[in-house]
């Protein structure tokens, strides 16, 4: 018999280029309505890709205290303000406990990369004082640290690191750590704000991004959309929910992840179906049990087909009654809060029992998923989802789901 833990999601919180709020984020997913939007970077004369999912209104001052603004980095403030929304939402029903059984794990590919690019031009260019603020602002651990002092948790607070996979092996983490008993509750997620002058040239010149559409699984796409974002979701064991009165949103099921030991950017289909196959038996689930699966999808032509291929190799037969889509097209190309924007969009699937479209969809790819959801939503019944994340360095992490009962 199986006596591990369960655990369950009590809340989420997200900010995306949709705008602040999960809701925000799901309507623009559900309905096709992109946050990409024009870009103009300052410092830069060598700006080619002129469109990112960005926050172009951002105001942190209209949440946040003042000397919180001017001691963080953008991708704190993104987490600390999701977090905001995600303890509003598990506090709906009862307090929500935070001590020293509460963990903090948030994860970011790059951490403060906004001051780093600020205080780098203020050295060598404008010759201009260096901010005293610029270490603590850039330490990938900053947002899991701000979140543990302004809500009291005093359980293990430490960040993931592992580009796109950090959000998703974040919540993977916390899922263990509440199994295993060391903890009750958990704020498990991701945080990026990596668009600034220096870093968008990086990802320019590794000619990866679109300078038109990004469009996952077709024929024609040629490239991703970076965006920017955080989602924190509170997990907690299910008998810590049930003894407080909250009613949970979904159940997190299961967690796999797995490394392809191969190249640094190209990706392995066969690592990528391993680690599906590792949260399906995790999540103690048959590929014919699920009904959504939220692709790591970034519109680059390697990745696509790589990630066809595993998961007709993880799903058999039962890949073709899965829907399958991307919604990078809509929040962009997160990197380490991907995978947890990712899985908030697939539990706001699996509540509505709707499989969001992969949008600017044009026309199906032999080499790849045959099937998407293309351009418009669908509604069907959605037992169980899936949320995939594939990171450079050959990092895999997938998160399962299932209803709430």
């Amino acid at each position: 018999m199986n006596c591990r833990r369960r655990v369950v999601i009590t809340g989420m919180g997200c900010v995306t280029a949709l705008g602040l709020g999960v809701d925000r984020l799901w309507q623009g997913a559900r309905s096709g309505k992109s946050g990409v939007k024009l870009l103009n970077l300052e410092r830069t004369q060598q700006q080619q890709v002129q469109t990112a999912a960005h926050l172009d209104a951002f105001n942190p001052s209209s949440c946040l205290d003042k000397t919180i603004v001017d001691s963080t980095d953008r991708f704190a403030q993104f987490a600390l303000i999701a977090a905001m929304e995600a303890v509003q939402q598990a506090s709906a029903d009862a307090p929500l406990p935070i001590n020293e059984r509460t963990g903090v794990i948030v994860g970011s590919g790059i951490g403060g990369a906004r001051t780093s690019d600020d205080q780098h031009f203020a050295f060598y260019v404008s010759k201009t004082r260096i901010d005293p603020f610029t270490i603590p602002r850039v330490m990938p651990n900053a947002a899991a640290s701000h979140i543990s002092m302004r809500y009291g948790a005093k359980g293990p607070s430490f960040a993931v690191s592992s580009a796109c996979s950090s959000g998703s092996q974040s919540i993977g983490l916390g899922l263990q750590a509440i199994r295993s008993g060391s903890i009750d509750t958990c704020f498990v997620g991701g945080s990026e704000a990596l668009i600034t002058p220096a870093t968008f040239r990086s990802w320019e010149v590794l000619r990866v991004m679109t300078s038109t559409l990004c469009r996952p699984f077709s024929k024609g796409r040629n490239g991703m959309v970076l965006g920017e974002g955080a989602a924190v979701i509170i997990i907690e064991a299910e008998d810590t929910a049930q003894s407080r009165g909250a009613k949970p949103i979904a159940i997190l099921a299961g967690y796999g992840t797995s490394s392809d030991a191969g190249d640094i950017v190209r990706p392995d289909p066969d690592g990528a179906a391993r680690c599906i196959r590792l949260a399906l038996d995790d999540a103690e689930l048959k590929p014919a049990d699920v009904g959504y699966v939220n692709a790591h999808g970034t519109g680059t032509v390697l990745n696509d087909i790589s990630e066809t291929m595993a998961l007709q190799a993880a799903f058999g037969q039962d890949i073709a009654s899965v829907s399958v889509s991307s919604t990078k097209p809509i929040h962009g190309h997160a990197l380490g809060a991907a995978g947890a924007i990712e899985l908030v969009i697939a539990v706001c699937a699996l509540r509505d029992q709707v499989a969001p479209p992969t949008i600017n969809w044009v026309e199906a790819d032999p080499r790849c998923i045959p099937n998407p959801v293309a351009n418009i939503a669908l509604s069907r019944e959605i037992p169980a989802a899936l949320s995939n994340s594939f990171a450079f360095g050959g990092i895999n992490a997938c998160l399962a789901v299932t209803r709430a009962t």
